[in-house]
């Protein structure tokens, strides 16, 4: 069996999301059902927004050259009426928000504006210029404008906008289809028992509601023995996802199998381990069709290197543009002792573009409160060895924003 070097972290990056070599296939969804989909095609504007000229608040449309002058109130327009152009001299009309304005007049004074009005006549101010409360047909979006492109995630403002245009079924790409498993003898099922000389399975759990926190579904598959025959058969019917994470049992342990059984059912790895601390044992790969992402066992490590490596590659693998990290440029607030010749994840907390390590960077990566202690990571190169209080520092936020634009990870 070839032996798989490990990488560096940015190599580590860039493999990892050559991996999404290809799209899902697209489909039809109700646009009640279509929030955070992702667009398998462009959307241009096929209706006006507005469509025809409207009031944008309550009160009387007249010509702007009849400003300060006391007009007689022809008519009221509520919404949803349709006026034809009939005032004569000194003549305006009451109109409502969002009724349509008739083409012999082009500015509205807000009833509360005015210098006087009752049931028959109004008092206009010279102070309003032309226009003044009048939205303009095409305005906001004009037909045959982008309004979405290809790979854009469906918000709520932007199904909204979809609304504007009577769309009721939109086309965008399947979605992903995740398996996660763990891997120990030691682990037990969160429903059954854990003894004294036993820990429940945190990993699946955890890093199947991170992938839920950014928009991915994905289904646990239980946890696979340290056994070779028993991993191996356990892999064999999972060409069917369109991702394989497991967690644990990739290390130079004699117990450690999944390698070795994700190599039985035709596994080709792109690099097993990552110049990363922590999380270094870490692999990745193509089972056929498949993706294949072994996290580490500990739960901090696993977690923090599930968040960096996979929801980027998630995100481009969903068919979506923007699957880049946006980074946070912070002044450091904690000095930091990091391991020279490796990159170094710090856990801790940002505020007011500020960062300061969870305690002072003193924990294991086999724990979890950290991570609930923890808004932001900052990630430190490899030629760094101090990083002292006042160094700017680029961080990356647990509610990250994506960009499209590929930013680098070093400080």
């Amino acid at each position: 069996m070839k032996k798989l070097t490990s990488v560096s972290f940015d190599d580590a990056i860039s493999l990892s999301l050559e991996l999404a070599s290809s799209k899902p296939q697209i489909e039809w969804v109700s646009l009640f059902n279509a929030l955070g989909r992702t667009l398998a095609k462009e959307i241009t504007c096929k209706k006006n927004l507005p469509s025809y000229n409207n009031a944008a608040m309550d009160g009387f449309a007249y010509m702007a050259v009849d400003g300060g002058k006391k007009l007689t109130i022809k008519k009221t327009i509520l919404a949803g009426d349709i006026v034809n152009a009939c005032l004569e001299k000194d003549e305006c009309y009451k109109i409502m928000t969002g009724a349509k304005i008739p083409d012999d007049v082009d500015t509205i004074v807000p009833f509360e504006d005015t210098s006087f009005y009752d049931d028959c006549f109004v008092e206009i101010p010279s102070i309003f210029k032309k226009g003044n409360a009048v939205r303009l047909k095409g305005e906001e979006q004009q037909v045959g404008s982008l309004l979405f492109d290809e790979g854009d995630v469906l918000s709520a403002p932007v199904i909204a906008m979809l609304a504007s245009q009577g769309i009721t079924h939109i086309e965008v790409y399947r979605k992903l289809k995740i398996a996660v498993f763990s891997t120990g003898d030691e682990l037990k099922e969160p429903w059954e028992n854990a003894s004294e000389d036993e820990i429940y399975d945190v990993n699946s759990i955890a890093l199947i509601s991170l992938f839920s926190e950014h928009g991915f579904e994905a289904h646990y598959c239980g946890v696979i023995p340290d056994n070779l025959e028993e991993a191996t058969r356990y892999f064999s019917d999972m060409k069917k996802y369109d991702a394989l994470v497991t967690s644990g049992g990739i290390s130079m342990g004699e117990a450690d199998f999944v390698e070795k059984a994700l190599l039985s059912n035709g596994l080709e790895a792109l690099f097993h381990g990552i110049n990363i601390k922590p999380g270094k044992p870490t692999m990745m790969g193509k089972m056929g069709e498949t993706i294949v992402a072994s996290m580490p066992g500990n739960p901090l490590a696993a977690f923090v290197n599930a968040f960096i490596f996979l929801i980027p590659l998630f995100k481009k693998l969903q068919g979506q543009k923007k699957f880049n990290f946006h980074y946070i440029k912070a002044i450091n607030q904690t000095f930091l002792k990091t391991k020279l010749g490796r990159v170094n994840i710090v856990l801790g907390n940002l505020e007011n573009e500020k960062f300061e390590a969870f305690e002072h960077n003193k924990y294991g990566s086999g724990m979890i409160t950290p991570l609930i202690g923890s808004n932001s990571i900052l990630i430190c190169n490899e030629k760094i060895e101090h990083c002292h209080i006042g160094d700017e520092v680029k961080i990356l936020s647990f509610k990250s924003s994506f960009s499209s634009k590929k930013e680098l990870f070093k400080n």
